[in-house]
Protein backbone atom coordinates (compact mmCIF):
# COMPACT_ATOMS: atom_id res chain seq x y z
CA UNK A 1 0.00 0.00 0.00
CA UNK A 2 1.23 3.29 -0.71
CA UNK A 3 1.55 5.75 1.42
CA UNK A 4 2.11 8.70 -0.48
CA UNK A 5 0.37 8.48 -4.54
CA UNK A 6 3.67 10.18 -5.76
CA UNK A 7 5.72 6.97 -4.05
CA UNK A 8 5.25 5.15 -7.50
CA UNK A 9 7.88 7.52 -9.12
CA UNK A 10 10.48 6.55 -6.61
CA UNK A 11 11.00 2.19 -6.70
CA UNK A 12 12.97 0.89 -4.36
CA UNK A 13 15.23 -0.65 -6.14
CA UNK A 14 18.60 -1.05 -4.93
CA UNK A 15 21.49 -3.56 -4.57
CA UNK A 16 23.58 -3.42 -1.44
CA UNK A 17 22.38 0.21 -0.41
CA UNK A 18 23.22 1.13 -4.00
CA UNK A 19 20.19 2.90 -5.80
CA UNK A 20 19.69 0.89 -9.13
CA UNK A 21 16.31 3.26 -10.28
CA UNK A 22 18.42 5.78 -12.78
CA UNK A 23 19.69 2.10 -14.93
CA UNK A 24 16.54 2.65 -16.38
CA UNK A 25 18.29 5.42 -18.63
CA UNK A 26 20.58 2.56 -20.39
CA UNK A 27 18.42 0.37 -20.87
CA UNK A 28 18.25 0.47 -24.52
CA UNK A 29 21.92 -0.44 -24.37
CA UNK A 30 20.61 -4.16 -23.28
CA UNK A 31 17.67 -4.06 -25.46
CA UNK A 32 18.60 -2.92 -28.58
CA UNK A 33 20.19 -5.31 -30.43
CA UNK A 34 23.69 -5.09 -31.97
CA UNK A 35 22.05 -6.21 -35.62
CA UNK A 36 20.05 -3.30 -35.64
CA UNK A 37 23.37 -1.16 -36.10
CA UNK A 38 25.23 -3.73 -38.20
CA UNK A 39 22.89 -5.81 -40.69
CA UNK A 40 20.28 -3.23 -42.17
CA UNK A 41 17.21 -4.46 -41.15
CA UNK A 42 13.61 -3.45 -41.58
CA UNK A 43 13.82 -1.65 -38.26
CA UNK A 44 17.34 0.36 -39.04
CA UNK A 45 15.41 1.32 -42.28
CA UNK A 46 12.35 2.78 -40.85
CA UNK A 47 14.54 4.81 -37.65
CA UNK A 48 16.74 6.20 -40.30
CA UNK A 49 13.90 7.12 -42.52
CA UNK A 50 12.20 8.91 -39.24
CA UNK A 51 15.56 10.37 -38.40
CA UNK A 52 16.60 11.93 -41.91
CA UNK A 53 13.01 13.18 -41.87
CA UNK A 54 13.45 14.95 -38.54
CA UNK A 55 17.02 16.25 -39.64
CA UNK A 56 15.50 17.39 -42.44
CA UNK A 57 12.52 19.40 -40.16
CA UNK A 58 15.60 20.74 -37.56
CA UNK A 59 17.28 21.90 -40.44
CA UNK A 60 15.06 24.22 -41.43
CA UNK A 61 14.35 25.62 -37.95
CA UNK A 62 17.64 26.69 -37.14
CA UNK A 63 18.41 27.64 -40.50
CA UNK A 64 19.97 26.74 -43.39
CA UNK A 65 22.61 29.89 -43.29
CA UNK A 66 23.29 29.77 -40.11
CA UNK A 67 23.08 26.07 -39.33
CA UNK A 68 26.86 23.79 -38.18
CA UNK A 69 27.45 20.73 -39.33
CA UNK A 70 26.20 18.06 -37.37
CA UNK A 71 24.00 20.50 -35.65
CA UNK A 72 20.84 19.11 -35.56
CA UNK A 73 22.27 15.42 -34.94
CA UNK A 74 22.41 17.13 -31.33
CA UNK A 75 18.58 17.68 -30.87
CA UNK A 76 17.88 14.65 -32.73
CA UNK A 77 20.01 12.59 -29.80
CA UNK A 78 18.61 14.47 -27.42
CA UNK A 79 14.57 13.58 -28.60
CA UNK A 80 15.72 10.03 -29.23
CA UNK A 81 17.05 9.75 -25.37
CA UNK A 82 13.68 11.64 -23.83
CA UNK A 83 11.78 9.51 -26.01
CA UNK A 84 13.00 6.56 -24.83
CA UNK A 85 13.03 7.20 -21.34
CA UNK A 86 9.20 8.07 -21.46
CA UNK A 87 8.34 5.07 -23.38
CA UNK A 88 10.00 2.83 -20.58
CA UNK A 89 8.39 4.68 -18.27
CA UNK A 90 5.29 3.31 -19.41
CA UNK A 91 6.10 -0.31 -18.15
CA UNK A 92 5.74 -1.51 -15.09
CA UNK A 93 8.06 -1.37 -12.55
CA UNK A 94 10.53 0.28 -14.50
CA UNK A 95 11.60 3.95 -13.26
CA UNK A 96 10.39 6.91 -14.89
CA UNK A 97 13.46 9.39 -14.92
CA UNK A 98 11.87 12.15 -16.82
CA UNK A 99 9.20 12.47 -14.32
CA UNK A 100 11.63 13.59 -11.92
CA UNK A 101 12.44 17.52 -12.59
CA UNK A 102 16.23 16.33 -11.78
CA UNK A 103 16.17 14.36 -14.79
CA UNK A 104 14.56 17.52 -17.07
CA UNK A 105 16.50 20.08 -15.86
CA UNK A 106 19.95 18.50 -15.99
CA UNK A 107 18.67 18.57 -19.95
CA UNK A 108 17.48 21.95 -20.23
CA UNK A 109 19.86 23.92 -18.24
CA UNK A 110 23.25 22.81 -20.13
CA UNK A 111 21.81 23.50 -23.75
CA UNK A 112 20.17 27.35 -22.48
CA UNK A 113 23.52 28.30 -20.86
CA UNK A 114 25.08 27.21 -23.76
CA UNK A 115 23.15 28.98 -26.14
CA UNK A 116 23.52 32.25 -23.84
CA UNK A 117 27.09 31.94 -23.51
CA UNK A 118 27.63 31.64 -27.21
CA UNK A 119 25.04 34.25 -28.13
CA UNK A 120 26.50 36.67 -25.55
CA UNK A 121 30.26 36.45 -26.27
CA UNK A 122 29.81 36.57 -30.34
CA UNK A 123 26.81 38.02 -31.34
CA UNK A 124 25.95 40.83 -28.46
CA UNK A 125 24.73 43.24 -30.06
CA UNK A 126 22.26 41.17 -31.43
CA UNK A 127 21.46 39.81 -28.15
CA UNK A 128 20.68 43.28 -26.95
CA UNK A 129 18.39 44.08 -30.12
CA UNK A 130 16.57 41.36 -29.18
CA UNK A 131 15.60 41.92 -26.01
CA UNK A 132 13.46 44.61 -27.95
CA UNK A 133 11.31 43.78 -30.40
CA UNK A 134 10.68 45.46 -33.54
CA UNK A 135 8.10 48.06 -33.60
CA UNK A 136 7.74 48.48 -30.15
CA UNK A 137 7.46 51.87 -28.88
CA UNK A 138 9.90 53.62 -26.62
CA UNK A 139 7.77 53.94 -24.14
CA UNK A 140 7.16 50.22 -23.59
CA UNK A 141 10.62 49.42 -24.63
CA UNK A 142 12.37 49.73 -20.76
CA UNK A 143 9.46 47.21 -20.01
CA UNK A 144 10.15 44.97 -22.58
CA UNK A 145 13.37 44.54 -21.91
CA UNK A 146 12.40 43.25 -18.61
CA UNK A 147 9.97 41.01 -19.83
CA UNK A 148 12.13 39.97 -22.13
CA UNK A 149 15.05 38.81 -19.83
CA UNK A 150 12.86 36.84 -17.31
CA UNK A 151 11.30 35.36 -20.48
CA UNK A 152 15.11 33.99 -21.18
CA UNK A 153 15.65 33.12 -17.69
CA UNK A 154 12.75 30.97 -16.73
CA UNK A 155 13.08 28.95 -20.47
CA UNK A 156 15.06 26.27 -19.17
CA UNK A 157 12.55 26.13 -15.92
CA UNK A 158 9.66 25.50 -18.88
CA UNK A 159 11.20 23.10 -20.61
CA UNK A 160 11.87 21.33 -17.56
CA UNK A 161 8.60 21.40 -16.05
CA UNK A 162 6.25 21.09 -19.06
CA UNK A 163 7.90 17.49 -19.69
CA UNK A 164 7.94 16.69 -15.85
CA UNK A 165 4.75 17.66 -15.39
CA UNK A 166 3.19 15.48 -18.51
CA UNK A 167 4.76 12.20 -17.23
CA UNK A 168 3.73 12.25 -14.07
CA UNK A 169 0.13 13.69 -14.89
CA UNK A 170 -0.44 10.34 -17.04
CA UNK A 171 0.86 8.10 -15.09
CA UNK A 172 -0.94 9.22 -11.62
CA UNK A 173 -3.78 9.07 -13.69
CA UNK A 174 -3.36 5.45 -14.85
CA UNK A 175 -2.17 4.68 -11.00
CA UNK A 176 -5.52 6.50 -9.55
CA UNK A 177 -7.68 4.27 -12.17
CA UNK A 178 -5.93 1.32 -11.39
CA UNK A 179 -6.35 1.55 -7.42
CA UNK A 180 -10.39 1.44 -8.01
CA UNK A 181 -10.29 -1.97 -9.85
CA UNK A 182 -10.53 -4.61 -7.21
CA UNK A 183 -13.98 -2.60 -5.65
CA UNK A 184 -15.58 -2.72 -8.76
CA UNK A 185 -17.84 -5.21 -10.71
CA UNK A 186 -16.86 -7.59 -13.81
CA UNK A 187 -19.00 -4.81 -16.37
CA UNK A 188 -17.71 -2.08 -14.63
CA UNK A 189 -13.95 -4.03 -14.44
CA UNK A 190 -13.90 -4.47 -18.37
CA UNK A 191 -15.09 -0.75 -18.64
CA UNK A 192 -11.80 -0.13 -16.74
CA UNK A 193 -9.52 -1.97 -18.30
CA UNK A 194 -10.94 -0.55 -21.81
CA UNK A 195 -10.12 3.05 -20.73
CA UNK A 196 -6.71 1.97 -19.54
CA UNK A 197 -5.58 0.58 -22.85
CA UNK A 198 -7.08 3.76 -24.47
CA UNK A 199 -5.26 5.92 -21.55
CA UNK A 200 -1.96 3.77 -22.25
CA UNK A 201 -1.98 4.46 -26.06
CA UNK A 202 -2.95 8.47 -25.42
CA UNK A 203 0.18 8.20 -22.81
CA UNK A 204 2.37 6.37 -25.39
CA UNK A 205 1.38 8.90 -28.00
CA UNK A 206 2.33 11.62 -24.90
CA UNK A 207 5.53 10.45 -24.76
CA UNK A 208 6.41 10.90 -28.41
CA UNK A 209 5.05 14.61 -28.19
CA UNK A 210 6.72 15.52 -25.43
CA UNK A 211 10.16 14.55 -26.43
CA UNK A 212 9.47 16.37 -30.32
CA UNK A 213 8.37 19.40 -28.34
CA UNK A 214 11.30 19.35 -26.01
CA UNK A 215 14.02 19.01 -29.20
CA UNK A 216 11.91 21.30 -31.39
CA UNK A 217 12.02 24.35 -28.56
CA UNK A 218 15.77 23.63 -27.79
CA UNK A 219 15.95 24.06 -31.68
CA UNK A 220 14.11 27.23 -31.85
CA UNK A 221 16.31 28.96 -28.84
CA UNK A 222 19.23 27.93 -30.42
CA UNK A 223 17.94 29.55 -33.73
CA UNK A 224 17.97 32.93 -31.91
CA UNK A 225 21.54 32.90 -31.18
CA UNK A 226 22.67 33.21 -34.69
Amino acid sequence: MMTNLFSMFDPSSSINNLSMNWMSNILGMLIIPSSLWLIPSRHYMLWNKIMLNIHKEFKMLIGYKTINKGSTFIFISLMSMIMFNNLMGLFPYIFTSTSHLIMSLTLALPFWLSFMLFGWMNNVKFMFAHLVPQGTPPLLMPFMVCIETISNFIRPGTLAVRLTANMIAGHLLLTLMGNVGPSLTMTLLSLLVIMQILLLMLESAVAIIQSYVFAVLSTLYSSEIN
